[in-house]
């Protein structure tokens, strides 16, 4: 009898878990329950919740393939299929971003390509589209899934493993207050903003996105005759301005060049730092920044002078890194940096601070899981950023366009600072935020700070919750960003208790084949989870685990019947 596994969710990480499972040694029964009616594309990507002008922040070559790569897939697109979304074959590149929906298109694609390849391998693959999980019940020996079709009817379907491939969670309701909307997906809800000043909480790519919706709603982008990229407001929209605000009021840098994938760090290796975990919890985040010292001076000894990076603790670095960002205009300062990355691009050279920054990152957050209470706090609060800022660049383009926005005089930003309030009182529309002493009123406001962690408790599966089939990791207060009537402190537990499969720590009794893969719930103890990247590494992981127990569940009956 085939193993039944059951993936909830099509989007990246489920497509990934899907491509390593078809590597089994022997048939597999997998049922896809995809709440859309297209299976494959994932919300981040889906033509239905993101604008086209809207840009993913991975290049192809860092997108891990799937039946093909990225750049494989486009170059088979005719030229009718690559103009629709304002693609010149002869610009197909692995180190070029493309807009979201086109990768939702390729991954569409592959998740058909996949299926295709799993049913020609034995495997029995049954693709439920419109169907929405409700409930999980952990039992003894399998979980039991309770499903929602399109028509309103519901089934009960029992599964040996689950994969809970969700993604993020975002809100039902955009809009929940005239002009305030707590995220910008789907982008068709902003295109309800009416004309006026328009407030983005949120300087990532996230708020670019927001941005550029808005904006193109009321112009267009095009290059003048010297070949730079200009907003031409259109007719009726004058009273049309943004603001982008965020507590230090910095922009986010471009994407700089390096070798990928990445090189091993010299110092702050993966060895190393397994080595100070094993040491035990003790001011283990303090050596750990010891070792990161090490190798940022090992790679760029003027960076480290220029900072006195030997002075440095892990409390006082991040003031050092910004110190500069922080005193500059920002728009003077993204233009610098681009033309940097430009430049850099061209030579194909990496800064090497930078890339010791970037390289670094994913072997620290090994370590995030060991830190005692107080060490996690100060990571949080005082280190983790500057890995944020270094590996969340943003598309080239992305820059060119603030900066269009900026000379057309449609764009400002607001720096916050760690004192200020966002209330909806006393406006019929959007927000009035103070900060510095001063009172800034938007028409609209949109909050664009991404995806928040949350808690076992915030699982969309009832029966799981209260059976106590997961558990919350931890419970953190943090100050609320949003509304003025939200208390001046909340409790935030750390999402899910998992283990390195991404199993969910549940009672002895019940059965653990049901596999937490949905990023708005590992982000506590994975703090740089990011994209594609981290899909396909939970994917694989996720899948690995199964085929493991199914391998050994085989191996038991084969002695059983020898």
């Amino acid at each position: 009898m085939s193993d039944r596994i059951a993936i909830i969710g099509s989007g990246p990480t489920g497509l990934y878990t899907l491509k390593t499972l078809l590597n089994a040694k022997v048939p597999l029964s997998i049922t896809i329950f995809e709440a859309e009616a297209e299976p494959g594309k994932g919300t981040p990507y889906h033509p239905d919740i993101n604008d086209p002008t809207m840009l993913s922040n991975i290049p192809s070559i860092e997108f891990p393939s799937l039946t093909e790569t990225l750049v494989e897939w486009l170059e088979r697109q005719d030229d009718v299929e690559l103009s629709r979304f304002g693609i010149r074959r002869e610009t197909i590149d692995e180190r070029e971003f493309y807009p979201r929906v086109v990768l939702g298109n390729y991954m569409r694609d592959q998740f058909l390509r996949l299926v295709e390849q799993g049913t020609a391998k034995g495997h029995s693959i049954d693709v439920r589209e419109r169907h929405r999980v409700v409930d999980i019940t952990l039992q003894q020996n399998d979980v039991l899934l309770s499903v929602e079709v399109a028509d309103g009817s519901c089934f009960d379907a029992r599964f040996d493993h689950v994969v809970m491939a969700t993604g993020h969670n975002w809100p039902k309701d955009t809009e929940v207050k005239p002009g305030y909307f707590i995220s910008p997906w789907p982008a068709s809800a902003l295109q309800t903003i009416e004309h006026g000043p328009v407030g983005i909480l949120g300087t990532s790519l996230s708020g670019i996105d927001a941005l550029m919706s808005v904006a193109t709603a009321r112009g267009t982008f095009r290059l003048d005759a010297a070949g730079d990229l200009q907003y031409q407001p259109a007719v009726g929209s004058e009273a049309f301005k943004a603001t982008m605000m965020s507590r230090k009021g910095l922009l986010p840098e471009a994407d700089f060049y390096c070798p990928l994938p990445y090189l091993d760090p010299k110092i702050c290796h993966q060895q190393a730092i397994d080595g100070l975990i094993a040491a035990g919890s003790q001011g283990l985040l303090d050596r750990v920044f010891e070792l990161f010292r090490q190798e940022v001076a090992l790679a760029d000894p003027d960076y480290a002078a220029k900072i006195g990076l030997s002075q440095l603790t892990v409390d006082t670095f991040a003031e050092a890194y910004y110190a500069e960002r922080i005193s500059a205009d920002p728009f003077v300062w993204a233009a610098r940096n681009l033309a940097e990355v430009e430049y850099n691009r061209e030579r194909c050279y990496t800064v090497p601070w930078r890339y010791a920054i970037l390289i670094t990152h994913e072997i620290i957050a090994r370590a995030v899981p060991h830190f005692d209470e107080q060490d996690l706090e100060r990571f949080h609060k005082r280190f983790k950023s500057i890995f944020m800022d270094d590996y969340a660049t943003v598309p080239l383009m992305s820059i060119r366009r603030l900066l269009a926005l900026s000379r057309a005089g449609k764009l400002d930003i607001l720096k916050l600072g760690s004192d200020y309030e966002i209330s909806t009182e006393g406006v019929e529309r959007g927000a009035v935020v103070t900060a510095n002493g001063e009172q800034h009123v938007f028409s609209a406001f949109i909050d664009a700070t991404g995806q928040d962690t949350l808690s076992a408790t915030e699982l969309p599966f009832p029966t799981l919750v209260a059976q106590g089939g997961v558990r919350k990791s931890a419970t953190r207060k943090v100050q609320p960003l949003i509304l003025p009537d939200a208390p001046v402190e909340y409790a935030r537990t750390g999402g899910i208790d998992i283990d390195d499969s991404f199993r969910p720590l549940v009672p002895a009794h019940l059965t653990n084949h049901l596999y937490c893969a949905a990023i708005s719930f590992l982000l506590h103890k994975h703090p740089f989870v990011q994209g594609i990247t981290s899909a396909h590494e939970i994917g694989e992981t996720v899948a690995e685990a199964i085929l493991a127990d199914v391998d050994r569940v085989e191996q038991g009956l084969f002695q059983i019947s020898a």
